[in-house]
């Protein structure tokens, strides 16, 4: 027994999998193929992207919003976890990637639940507000620049449904926000977010520490 979180290292990380992952081989091929790429590390763990999807069917959510896909890999989970009249928007600034990405979501069968925007997300969730979409998502996953996340958030927080959940990622920055020397900008933009969601009354917050740090934001 112990009242802290248990540390993974690659023994247990591996028992973990081997006895918590299901990940269809599609999903796996997908992350075989990205782990080819230079941005690898971009890319969110299996057993994460698991997560996702469970809080997908928790929720029942049909409307998801996404920011930052990079290859794909977590639109997969959650698409796929969605009911058959469910419907995905993602935003991402690469085609090279979103190219791979809609391969895969073609290849799943999940190619008309999800929607791509190639431009600045900050435009997409600007346009989404000013065309009235308040409200109207069930969940959102924030995983793109570290810069925007307080930005971001903010907007997500008025997309999102009273209910609604906000999922960001990387907010552990592999250790960084704890070290007293990295002053980083983007380290110092992960430790702002945090530092302002903590103090967020009209929230209810969890960061789990799974993949790189994963915060749960729930609007009440």
């Amino acid at each position: 027994m112990s009242n802290l979180t248990t540390e993974l290292d690659h023994r247990l990380q591996a028992y973990l999998r081997s006895v918590s992952l299901r990940e269809p081989s599609l999903y796996q091929r997908l992350r075989e193929e990205t782990a080819r790429l230079p941005e690898h590390n971009f890319q969110i763990a299996p057993e994460q992207g698991q997560f996702l999807a469970l809080l997908v069917e928790l929720m029942g959510a049909r409307r998801i919003l996404e920011i930052g896909s990079f290859t794909g890999y977590s639109a997969l989970w959650m698409a796929g976890a969605m009911p058959e009249d469910g419907r995905m928007l993602c935003c991402d600034v690469n085609s090279a990637w979103t190219g791979i990405a809609r391969r895969y979501w073609n290849e799943a069968g999940l190619g008309d639940r999800i929607e791509l925007r190639l431009a600045p997300a900050m435009d997409t969730l600007d346009g989404l507000l000013a065309d009235g979409a308040c409200g109207t998502f069930d969940l959102a996953f924030i995983d793109a620049d570290k810069a925007n996340y307080v930005h971001y958030y903010r907007r997500c927080l008025r997309l999102v449904r009273q209910g609604g959940l906000i999922c960001l990622d990387n907010t552990l920055w592999s250790g960084r926000v704890a070290d007293p020397d990295d002053h980083a900008p983007e380290t110092e933009a992960i430790r702002a977010f945090n530092a302002l969601v903590h103090e967020d009354p009209a929230v209810t917050l969890s960061l789990v520490p799974i993949g790189d740090g994963l915060t749960l934001v729930r609007k009440r």
